[in-house]
């Protein structure tokens, strides 16, 4: 696949930031130092790429936000990363974290710069504790990989974005083909180190031009930067404890039903500014949930929903799904964002791979999260709440569930075959166990039930279950 038009960075500069917005934070870099021979080629290279360095650094805005855009020049020695480079990236992130802004930085680099040895390998040290020390500021860092992005620069600031794309076609990889070939005898397999291929597998995020990195940058920074907006949304009056409710088994067949409202439809007819982040940026990808920044009725938050259109017998919930609900949880809590977790799901995936993956250890692990996390939480059962998988994405500081949305430790047919030895008395399982959302409004487990209405399509149901997550998200 051929890659994108090769931007140069101040190309870069122009096409992402505010017009006129952009100021340098590079000081001269002393060259004297070096070799003759290796100052002659510093030199050259700067007359050809028009930077006096691999890297620009420097203050911008983007619709009017301020960020700080760390940018490579590929053209000028490949855009390896010498100790100046270093220094330069190293110094702009801790400006921008002295100033309280993200950081917003485009790739392009075969890595480490050999000329200058292990000393410049070894700055890739300085430049992943600036940044560690930026996210533990709760500031956001968000990172697009162009065409080619290797070495060194992959393997430190190019892999530790809360965020992180790559342009169309980008070869992307820890060691370069070239190299690998020369060294093995045999060339890298093709369409590994590919944009497509790292976001098919779960290690980035998303595929996107350089052409759209503005409308990119602004999504996220209006969620990760922008106040809340009014609410625009009418609530229901929720259900008081106490509610009568429709029988157990008519809200299950509810929710088992085509055309039901989901996660989707929450995003769909609820949300704006909707960026999608796809996988666990660790190699695992589980289309069965979804998880996204956004600003449900205007309130910013990161959302982690169970996907009930996702969820078959041939793809049920696994444990990588667990672990991308994980990410989206670290993802809040650094980003002091609050956190939106979806209940959806006929549970969690009962396979000898599930087992070697640790499903139970996930649900664990997932459950420990969401009770230890310090930023608001919201959780909402939106349809079925079947065993583990549920649980896992349950235990907010508040509760919310739709009046036909139902929870239990396993499917009411299963619960009936370990009780009775048949699935004919389902039923009347779900009815003893007290599964209903009016009953776990009365016993405490849940703290407001949305009132569902007969003619409610999925658009009124997703945005009546918004307006009251919003609620809970502002007070």
């Amino acid at each position: 696949m051929g890659t994108s038009r090769r931007w140069t960075a101040r190309e870069l500069i122009d096409l992402v930031l505010d017009e006129g917005s952009y100021e340098s934070w590079d000081q001269p870099v002393d060259v004297s130092g070096h070799p003759a021979d290796y100052q002659a080629e510093l030199r050259a290279a700067a007359e050809k790429a028009g930077t006096d360095e691999s890297v620009l650094t420097g203050r911008g805005t983007v619709d009017g936000r301020p960020v700080a855009f760390v940018v490579n020049e590929f053209r000028f020695l490949a855009g390896s990363i010498g100790v100046a480079a270093a220094e330069r990236i190293a110094a702009a992130v801790r400006r921008a974290t002295a100033e309280g802004i993200p950081v917003v930085a485009s790739t392009a680099s075969g890595g480490t710069r050999m000329q200058e040895g292990t000393r410049a390998f070894v700055h890739m040290i300085e430049i992943t504790r600036a940044l560690m020390e930026h996210r533990a500021a709760g500031l956001a860092y968000v990172v697009h990989l162009r065409h080619p992005t290797t070495g060194g620069v992959y393997a430190s600031w190019g892999s530790l974005g809360h965020v992180t794309v790559a342009e169309p076609g980008a070869l992307v990889g820890f060691l370069g083909p070239k190299v690998f070939e020369a060294l093995n005898g045999r060339p890298f397999p093709a369409g590994v180190q590919t944009a497509e291929n790292l976001a098919a597998k779960g290690v980035i995020d998303a595929v996107v031009a350089s052409e759209d990195l503005r409308l990119l940058f602004d999504r996220a920074l209006a969620v990760l930067v922008d106040p809340p907006a009014p609410s625009t949304r009418e609530r229901r009056t929720p259900l008081p404890a106490g509610s009568e409710g429709a029988p157990a088994w008519e809200s299950i067949e509810r929710t088992r039903a085509e055309g039901r409202a989901g996660v989707r439809d929450l995003l769909k007819h609820g949300a704006e500014g909707t960026l999608r982040l796809r996988g666990t940026d660790e190699g695992e990808r589980d289309e069965t949930v979804i998880v996204a920044l956004t600003r449900l009725d205007g309130a910013p938050c990161v959302v982690v929903g169970q996907d009930r259109s996702r969820q078959t017998a041939a793809t049920p919930m696994g444990p990588g799904a667990l672990r991308e609900a994980r990410r989206a949880m670290r993802l809040a809590e650094e980003l002091r964002l609050p956190l939106v977790t979806v209940v959806d799901t006929p549970g969690a995936e009962l396979s000898p791979a599930a087992e070697e993956g640790a499903i139970a250890g996930e649900i664990a692990r997932c459950i420990a999260t969401l009770v230890t996390m310090t930023v608001p939480t919201v959780s909402v059962i939106l349809g079925q709440g079947c065993g583990g998988g549920a649980l896992a994405l349950l235990p907010a500081r508040t509760v919310i569930a739709t009046e036909h949305a139902w929870l239990s430790p396993l499917p009411p047919e299963g619960a009936s075959v370990i009780r009775y030895g048949t699935v004919e008395r389902a039923a009347e399982m779900a009815a003893d166990q007290g599964v209903r959302a009016v009953d776990l409004l009365t016993g405490g487990e849940v703290h407001v039930v949305v009132p569902e209405r007969d003619d409610d399509t999925p658009a009124d149901l997703a945005s009546a279950v918004v307006a009251e997550i919003a609620h809970h998200l502002r007070f």
